[in-house]
């Protein structure tokens, strides 16, 4: 997903590097002396300074968004060294001024100004990721690390006992479709072994970014990240124990079941069933999806009597009328057609000429009209549904195009996703009846098999969502040392996913490093958030259309009210506090995660039946 403002998000890699030349250019004071000058600037500046300082910096963030959009997009669909070249500078020339940006917006944090400009004001200061401190040896430092850390994870391999040479995505292949529980592991160890390296660069790390958050007004850097919800940043850690805490039942029993069907497969003397789930064998490097293995626990009798992939070959879709089929579904509840650009500019297919970047995304590039999609579309009916959450994103980012550059995003980082995953979990049977792809609607007993599969992805998800940052935040507040860093790992993923290392871990390991998200410095709450916002986003779509089924029979496909009610809240953009958004659509200001447990309610019936006598728990 591409917008103007989120050009300013940037990636931990791209931000400290030019942090250390935005440092360089400052004089060598201590962040005592930077705080000092910062207040005696703010006793200066007013209300009609901050509104000077926004309406510049709007035009110089629409002016680079362009730009750099533009660029971004041809090296992903032209890749060459000279457009990666273009990129990088252009993605430089975006980091400089956002660091600039957040440098100048926190000299007016004690500044009276209006309640928009203050929003304007924290929006451009949060766009930090990893902030540097205001030391250009220290910043210079965080570069390196930052870059180090980003080679480490991507130069990353494994070389087996044989002598063959493993890349991540090879690995993650054999984790997927392998059943063999010693290879299994031999995957599992062999990723596992490019992390502990990044331990004391990680560690340093923190230490550096802790001190430019300080520079920023923060306690830390973890009190930052929270600090982007709209609520006091302790408040939105509660928040999110208190939604894990409603999903929690379900996530238990599908566990139970999972655990049960593996102890099946590999004897229960390696999944012992009263403890965690060894974690190499989930069908995922980092056991945070569980989909790869239906075949194993996938209940008798679920076929649902169709095939989407042979339906959509059956009705000669190809590529192009695949997208047609999912513009009409958001034609249906009302909104416009996508314009002309779109279909002249996206990348549909995958050139046979040319090296191009084939992972489904959504663009925007002008904050105006230039919407488009990059997907090397497989005619599956998996890609069908991708399709209908790609083209989400663009509807959101027109919805969206009125308001000030600031507020030209999601209501907070979870929302983006989780409107694309809503529009997705229309993609019914019902639905695609009515489209004409299916004659006939599978009766209810074959909805388990549906719902089972679905559960694996998303509700196995949840607990993952929640524990990347409960661990880093518990870095960055000092509660996590670096002699605990994988030993505290651990005890989180036992406490919230019961999934445990499936052999002894040295004290020096450094397992979180083997997370592209860890090394990489990207926020993951967003994704924990995404995944509870759908199913409550789905929900109240489904009242509003009237529907009468249960809610994962539901699609709002041809409702216009529905369409209206969603458009309403997409309009708003970043412009309100979440909750105002959130309140728009589903008539509170609070998430209810109650919503997955009515979506998944039969299947949830489903697994207590087959859960009777078992000892369950971890």
């Amino acid at each position: 997903m591409k917008n103007i403002i989120n050009t300013f998000k940037f990636t931990a890699i791209a931000l400290v590097v030019t942090t250390s030349l935005v440092g360089c250019t400052q004089d060598k004071k201590n962040s005592d002396e930077a705080t000092q000058a910062k207040q005696t600037l703010s006793k200066k500046l007013t209300s009609k300074d901050a509104q000077i300082f926004l309406d510049d910096v709007a035009q110089e963030i629409i002016t680079l968004g362009v730009s750099g959009a533009r660029a971004e997009w041809i090296y992903s669909n032209f890749i060459t060294e000279d457009t990666a070249s273009l990129a990088a500078e252009a993605n430089q020339k975006s980091t400089e001024a956002g660091v600039r940006f957040a440098m100048q917006a926190a000299t007016f944090d004690n500044v009276e100004v209006t309640s928009t400009q203050r929003r304007q004001l924290n929006i451009l200061k949060q766009s930090l990721v990893l902030p540097a401190p205001q030391n250009s040896i220290k910043s210079a430092e965080l570069a390196k690390i930052g870059a180090e850390l980003g080679s480490m994870y991507g130069k990353g391999s494994y070389t087996t006992k044989d002598g063959k040479k493993l890349s991540l995505g090879d690995m993650t292949s054999t984790m997927a479709t392998s059943r063999d529980y010693d290879e299994l592991l031999e995957m599992w160890q062999g990723w596992r072994e490019i992390s502990p390296p990044m331990k004391p660069l990680y560690a340093r790390q923190a230490e550096l970014v802790n001190e430019g958050a300080n520079g920023l007004g923060y306690k830390d850097l973890g009190a930052m990240w929270r600090s982007n919800y709209d609520m006091p940043a302790d408040d939105f850690a509660k928040e999110l124990d208190r939604l894990w805490g409603q999903v929690k039942p379900l996530y238990d029993d599908l566990h139970c079941y999972v655990r049960s069907e593996l102890g099946k497969k590999y004897g229960t003397d390696k999944v012992p069933q009263d403890k965690p789930i060894p974690a190499h064998l989930l069908g995922n490097m980092w056991a945070q999806s569980w989909g790869n293995i239906y075949n194993i626990v996938s209940p008798e009798n679920a076929d649902p009597g169709y095939d989407l992939t042979k339906q959509l070959s059956v009705h000669n879709y190809n590529e192009i009328k695949m997208v047609k089929g999912a513009e009409k579904f958001f034609t249906s509840l009302g909104f416009d057609a996508l314009p002309e650009t779109f279909w002249k500019r996206s990348l549909f297919t995958k050139p046979a000429d040319r090296d191009v970047i084939c992972h489904a995304s959504a663009w925007d590039l002008d904050a105006k009209d230039d919407l488009r999609i990059k997907m090397c579309i497989q005619k599956t009916g998996e890609e069908f549904s991708v399709i209908h959450h790609e083209l989400g994103h663009n509807f959101y980012q027109r919805a969206y195009k009125e308001q000030p550059v600031y507020f030209q995003n999601s209501a907070n980082d979870g929302f983006h996703e989780a409107i694309g995953d809503t529009i997705a979990l229309s993609v019914t049977p019902k639905y695609l009846k009515e489209i004409g792809l299916i004659d006939t609607i599978p009766d209810e007993s074959k909805d388990i098999g549906l719902l089972m599969k679905m559960a694996l992805d998303k509700v196995a998800f949840i607990p993952f969502g929640l524990l990347v940052d409960q661990w880093r935040w518990k870095v960055y507040s000092g509660e996590i040392t670096p002699e605990n860093y994988n030993t505290a790992w651990w005890e989180l993923r036992e406490k919230y996913q019961g999934v445990a290392a499936p052999i002894d871990r040295n004290i020096n390991a450094f397992d979180p490093g083997a997370k592209y998200h860890v090394p990489g410095g990207v926020p993951y709450s967003r994704y924990f958030l995404a995944h509870i916002q759908q199913f409550e986003f789905h929900r109240a779509l489904c009242e509003i259309s009237g529907n009468t089924d249960p809610i994962h029979r539901c699609s709002i496909y041809n409702n216009k009210d529905a369409g209206k009610a969603l458009n309403t809240m997409l309009e708003m953009g970043s412009s309100q506090p979440w909750q105002q958004a959130y309140k728009v659509l589903t008539g509170n200001e609070q998430m209810d995660a109650t919503a997955i447990l009515d979506y998944f309610a039969p299947l949830h019936i489903w697994l207590k039946d087959k859960n009777q006598g078992k000892q369950c728990g971890f």
